[in-house]
């Protein structure tokens, strides 16, 4: 018998049988504005009409080394939500709703159970969001990725009024800074806590966390887009960023304008113990913490100092705890922890 691309590695039949399971978990997500079934060359997604002036906004991005960390512990539902997450974030702290998403799965060998997991995670996590999921790609590449490797990456299209679209411009001084709690450490630092720990810790069971340190660590990251919308539709947000790699600095810094500055105090919430548990294991300065990790605090939103408490009486409606952890403050385009 000649050569085959099953025997290449590329498994049609194990690809169908996945893409059909795709397809009805798929429609859990669908809206009015889907025009098409999950299998064609493209997705569509009719175009909202109450707009006077719709501007699209789009992300990309993929959960990381959390995949690495995921396969270890056999878990891969929260990769999905994840995924979900680190790009409809992104999306809404623009002031966007999010209308679709798309996703692709790279995969050495099909699973099965491993990527149905996956997809339940996207799905569940686009109905949190809000937005259909129109379309992806399962691509098996056994030469990249060997048997067991995968890798996951998403893209989201959301929609805002040009008017309302939030850029930091509207920042003012004496505006506040509210903090919206993260749910661990979400999706950012994996490749330095992957050099910290080592499998056997994963394994290590909290009585503080009630699961084990790999558990706590895979907790999803939590999705912000319906806070958002309901803020952004009530016209609440100055500014506002989504805390991910290069943590509180390096996403505050890009939502205020040149003339301002934002001072935050790090003692105005409780850093959660998984991010002193990581300081501590891997002798970290505070310093190359706040860097790498969200330290508790997966949104931040700059408001009217006479809007807070209405602000976070929503934020508490979605269950999100919230802190006042700062303000702005006339100066040179800085964001100051002390």
């Amino acid at each position: 018998m000649g050569l085959t691309y099953k025997k290449a590695g590329v498994d049609e039949d194990k690809a169908g049988k996945l893409v059909d399971f795709i397809k009805e978990k798929a429609k859990e997500t669908f809206s009015k504005s889907v025009l098409k079934d999950i299998g064609f060359f493209g997705g569509f997604f009719k175009i909202p009409q109450n707009y006077k002036e719709p501007v699209f906004v789009s992300s990309t991005d993929g959960v990381g080394t959390k995949i690495l960390l995921g396969d270890e512990m056999g878990l891969y539902k929260g990769l999905g939500i994840d995924l979900v997450a680190m790009n409809c974030n992104d999306v809404s702290v623009c002031g966007a709703d999010v209308l679709f998403f798309l996703d692709y799965i790279a995969i050495g060998e099909i699973k099965g159970k491993r990527e149905e997991e996956i997809i339940e995670g996207i799905v569940e996590g686009c109905k949190i969001a809000g937005c259909s999921l129109i379309g992806g790609e399962i691509a098996q590449m056994k030469d990249v990725y060997g048997k067991d490797g995968f890798d996951l990456a998403g893209f989201c299209v959301g929609i805002v009024e040009r008017k309302n679209i939030i850029d930091g411009s509207g920042v003012k001084e004496k505006d506040v800074l509210i903090g919206v709690s993260s749910n661990g450490v979400h999706s950012n630092g994996f490749s330095l806590i992957r050099k910290i720990f080592k499998e056997k810790d994963y394994k290590k069971f909290y009585e503080e966390f009630g699961q084990t340190l790999g558990e706590e660590l895979l907790k999803p990251t939590f999705i912000y887009s319906p806070l958002l919308s309901e803020l952004n539709r009530y016209k609440l947000i100055n500014s506002c960023a989504h805390i991910t790699g290069g943590g509180i600095k390096g996403n505050l810094i890009r939502s205020i304008p040149e003339n301002k500055k934002c001072v935050i105090d790090k003692k105005s919430w409780e850093i959660p113990l998984i991010f002193e548990i990581i300081r501590k294991k891997g002798k970290i300065t505070e310093k190359e913490m706040f860097n790498v990790f969200n330290m508790g605090i997966g949104l931040i939103l700059i408001v009217d100092k006479n809007e807070v408490d209405r602000v976070m009486n929503i934020i508490k409606k979605y269950r999100f705890i919230s802190y006042i952890i700062g303000e702005v403050k006339k100066g040179e385009k800085e964001v100051k922890i002390i």
